[in-house]
């Protein structure tokens, strides 16, 4: 699949729409969409994201089985969400590591938590190769 003619779509559940543009428009530098009383749509470096607000909100127990986020393809535009992320004191649910040190499949990862509980993960692989390949490998996130 060719992905220069494709962008992401993830909705995901929000409490409310003026906390949900404090953490992604003022924190993460999202650029606000179209919104309404409950939703809200917001670019996240192209990618689109849609705010819904809901009741049903619960946080999870560890990183798995929901999170979601980026790759990124450069380590210094890595480096300056992270920098962001502790410039606007947005919550880490896991601060910056290195995983799979010395492989083919290490890569630097942190993990921030929204106000409403969805966890965010953004990634950085040391060898591009390991983004969809490296499937001798048989490893994929932390212990299982």
């Amino acid at each position: 699949m060719e992905s220069s003619t494709v962008l992401f779509h993830l909705a995901f559940p929000v409490a409310d729409i003026p906390t949900t543009k404090e953490f992604y428009v003022a924190g993460l530098g999202c650029e606000p969409g179209r919104e309404t009383a409950n939703s809200l749509i917001l670019n996240l470096y192209g990618h689109q994201l849609v705010a819904h607000a809901t009741t049903e909100l619960a946080p999870q127990k560890g990183i798995y089985p929901r999170h979601f986020g980026l790759v990124f393809l450069s380590e210094t535009a890595w480096e300056a969400l992270l920098h962001r992320a502790n410039d606007q004191q947005l919550t880490f649910y896991q601060g910056e590591k290195r995983r799979f040190a010395e492989t083919t499949l290490e890569h630097r990862t942190f993990f921030l938590q929204d106000p409403f509980f969805n966890l965010l993960e953004f990634k950085y692989y040391c060898h591009p190769s390991a983004i969809f390949g490296e499937v001798d490998q048989n490893r994929v996130g932390d212990a299982e």
